[in-house]
């Protein structure tokens, strides 16, 4: 009996004992939990009010902009190419995304971190800070006020994250145990301070970076000059008429966009100048309301990014509006023995173009105007380059703010040494673009359409072949200019099946399309664009 007894007590005893395990466990994963919560309010919040006083003090450079352009310098050109074939014009989108799941999760870290000992989640916090310093001091926008706002933002970051910790262990102490309610409410209390601090400081660091420099009102109350010299109307049968065909004429929203600029520069055009310098006779300075009293040039131009594969839309035509290069240049008469004009935004990019190019007779523009239209922010407000024939990497420098006359053995520009060529002319390609790939069609007449492009030369002829068989030759539309592609059509009888469809296209000088499959890297993409098609009855 006293046995039994003995063993129901030493169970009951064992039972107790397996209770309070669990009981300890619990609360153990909840300060865990809320511990990392805190790290993450803590840094949020001094993330987003760095961002609203670089809005305030530094509204070209922030230290969210200058890690996330440190970071893009830093891609290999491998990683580069392979985020925009995923991404495409999103990829500034991703790679913020990819900052702020980083920035969370060390966030959560140093909270966990401050919870076991103390100061240990402060320093992670103060190292993330140093590390937006040495970003914002890389970048070509750096001055004293961008110097000082990722120093305060870890300050704010790592005050928040150590009173949080502090509230945090006075709520959970057992000393607190018998009035838990008090502690419990001034943790609450200051947690959502912190979050909430997060998410509203967060759409107003946006608003507020957006709006510090007035560009956008600035850019609507501009009112662009005429033309002297305009564009050619663009003939009746430039256009082909097909189902699912892009524009002709490329509308601004629908323009690719593809740089180094993680968010888009603000520029006052009251406060730009354009200085060309380097190997010429003279220097010169030019403001925005002198170069919008030159003599203006209007021109349709397809402009294409080098990273375009076979068949991509990293591509474009517009109308463009803006002064000459050639005539700029000719004002400061550059010195024998150069031949390369290095451009440069106004976030340090840059990008080499052969003087020759600049100085010849092709509409090479200093363009502030983009389909009648001043340029739209995320396209170079107020200034950026026109050059037909190159790709965007070597010529189409947006937010223009210096040309420096030099030599490619003196200089190279951004890509150069992250082995793309110093010089890249477009190749010449072609894109079907109807019907859409993987979409089925009806069998009988199938019409094929898209487009083909021989930048500053001019495309000759355009052929489809079907499964490797003979090539067919498609109705070439009108050109708007030898700078701009061509639309083309073809109807092919086709009975049920899968069907491989090729294309390729022949310039004017009688040179044909390259069928090697070569990749973008280092000077562009080669090779027949090729569909298939699923023919149904």
């Amino acid at each position: 009996m006293l046995r039994d007894t003995g063993n129901r007590l030493t169970r009951s005893h064992d039972t107790k004992s397996r209770d309070t395990k669990v009981h300890d466990t619990k609360p153990s994963m909840t300060k865990k939990r809320w511990a990392a919560a805190s790290g993450i309010a803590a840094a949020g919040s001094g993330v987003v009010l760095g961002e609203l006083l670089a809005g305030w003090v530094s509204p070209s450079l922030s230290p969210m902009t200058a890690v996330g352009g440190a970071v893009i310098d830093a891609v290999p050109p491998a990683l580069k190419d392979w985020a925009i074939a995923l991404f495409g014009t999103a990829d500034k989108v991703a790679l913020l995304a990819g900052m702020v799941l980083v920035i969370a999760a060390a966030a959560a870290l140093a909270g966990v971190l401050e919870q076991r000992k103390r100061f240990a989640g402060v320093v992670v916090v103060g190292i993330f800070g140093l590390a937006g310093l040495v970003a914002v001091l890389t970048r070509a926008q750096v001055t004293p006020n961008a110097v000082a706002v990722p120093l305060v933002a870890a300050l704010i970051g790592m005050v928040l994250l150590r009173q949080l910790i502090r509230r945090l262990q006075e709520w959970k102490t057992p000393a607190a145990e018998t009035d838990d309610l008090p502690a419990r409410r001034a943790f609450l209390q200051l947690f959502a301070g912190g979050a909430a601090v997060t998410a509203v400081g967060g759409m107003l660091a946006a608003v507020w970076r957006g709006a510090a420099a007035g560009i956008s009102d600035a850019r609507e109350r501009l009112r662009l000059p005429a033309a002297q010299s305009g564009a050619p109307a663009i003939p009746a049968d430039a256009e082909v008429a097909l189902d699912g065909m892009q524009p002709l004429v490329t509308p601004n929203r629908d323009f690719y966009r593809i740089d180094t600029a993680l968010t888009v520069p603000a520029i006052d055009p009251n406060a730009w100048v354009l200085r060309v310098t380097g190997m010429v006779e003279k220097d010169i300075e030019l403001t925005f309301s002198e170069l919008l009293a030159k003599p203006m040039t209007e021109r349709h131009v397809t402009i294409a990014c080098v990273s375009n594969e076979v068949g991509g839309d990293l591509i474009g035509n517009a109308k463009w509006l803006g002064w000459p290069v050639r005539e700029l240049l000719a004002l400061a008469r550059p010195l024998a023995g150069a031949d390369m004009v290095l451009s440069r935004s106004s976030d340090g990019w840059t990008a080499s173009t052969p003087l020759d190019v600049l100085t010849d007779n092709r509409d090479s523009l200093l363009a502030v105007g983009m389909n009648g239209e001043p340029l739209p922010q995320e396209h170079g407000f107020p200034v950026r380059l026109v050059v037909p024939g190159l790709y965007g990497y070597v010529s189409a420098t947006k937010w223009l703010t210096e040309l420096k006359v030099t030599t490619f053995a003196d200089d190279t520009a951004y890509w150069t040494p992250r082995g793309w060529s110093a010089r890249g002319p477009i190749k010449m390609s072609s894109r079907i673009d109807v019907p859409r790939r993987g979409r089925a069609v009806t069998a009988g007449t199938v019409m094929f359409g898209g487009v083909a492009w021989a930048q500053h030369t001019g495309i000759g002829k355009v052929e489809l072949r079907v499964n490797r068989g003979p090539w067919q030759a498609a109705d070439l539309a009108t050109a708007i200019s030898l700078d701009t592609w061509y639309q083309w059509k073809l109807g092919i009888d086709l009975t049920p099946g899968q069907y491989e469809v090729q294309v390729r296209a022949t310039d004017l000088t009688g040179e044909p399309q390259h069928e090697e499959r070569r990749p973008v890297a280092p000077d562009g993409a080669t090779g027949f664009h090729t569909i298939r098609v699923d023919v149904k009855t």
